[in-house]
């Protein structure tokens, strides 16, 4: 819908009253967390090269909206489009609840120094792909804040979903799991999933859903959020 992990897109999300956003944590060569999700630049703005060998001046001052095509256009080039720091989307939006993900090892300590620093332990919800990354952060924060599941601990869940099993899988930190509907073609989201999470008193968040239909077969199932590229469908089913 929008250039994803920027700005501007925080701004118009805000506007429809989107309170949790999610976005992606890197860290620039000169130390600053920035919201953006791939290892290089190309992607999704005018740059070129590995994000984490850029510093801060030089990503804050590309294009983030450049190769964002809608509608067979790019409707966003030059139009103000730009990388935020996660401290500056934090400070934009005060009242705003964050899901990250954790992209590269490096960005554990300084997220944790923000949370600690900005007292945002009620506000954020802290995922990665990563076991290490994410047991990393637990360790940093001594497991005081929110996180989501991490992979080993997902998979556990699925297990003791479809065996039956009455053990808790979750992390004591875990306030959530973050799954998809399917990995590599396998089901991953079910109505046991959903009632093994909610039976330990976890949440259960599905991502990426951008249809209205999906939206609506997942919070039957009993879900409690969707991640979604489309707020604008996600607020209708409120």
């Amino acid at each position: 819908m929008w250039p994803e992990n920027t700005s501007f897109a925080f701004d118009q999300a805000a506007a429809l009253g989107v309170e949790l956003f999610e976005t992606d944590l890197r860290v620039t060569a000169d130390g600053a967390l920035i919201c953006f999700h791939d290892a290089t630049l190309d992607r999704t703005t005018n740059g070129q090269g590995l994000t984490a060998k850029s510093m801060l001046a030089e990503v804050a001052a590309l294009d983030a909206g450049y190769r964002h095509r809608y509608e067979d256009r790019f409707p966003f080039r030059s139009q103000g489009c730009a990388v935020p720091t996660f401290e500056a989307v934090v400070e934009r939006f005060p009242q705003a609840g964050f899901i990250v993900d954790l992209k590269a090892d490096g960005t554990e300590e300084p997220l944790a120094r923000l949370i600690e620093v900005r007292q945002l332990q009620e506000r954020a919800i802290v995922g990665s792909f990563s076991d290490q990354r994410l047991g990393r952060f637990r360790e940093l924060t001594r497991g005081m804040v929110p996180t989501s599941t991490a992979p080993n601990e997902t998979m556990r869940a699925i297990v003791a979903s479809r065996s039956g099993g009455r053990w808790n899988p979750f992390s004591p930190s875990t306030v959530a799991m973050q799954v998809p509907v399917s990995w590599y073609g396998v089901p991953v989201m079910t109505r046991r999933l959903v009632e093994l999470a909610h039976r330990w008193d976890r949440l259960v968040h599905v991502w990426t859903i951008n249809e209205t239909r999906e939206m609506e077969r997942l919070f039957e199932l009993g879900v409690d959020a969707v991640i979604t590229d489309r707020p604008d469908l996600a607020i209708s089913q409120l």
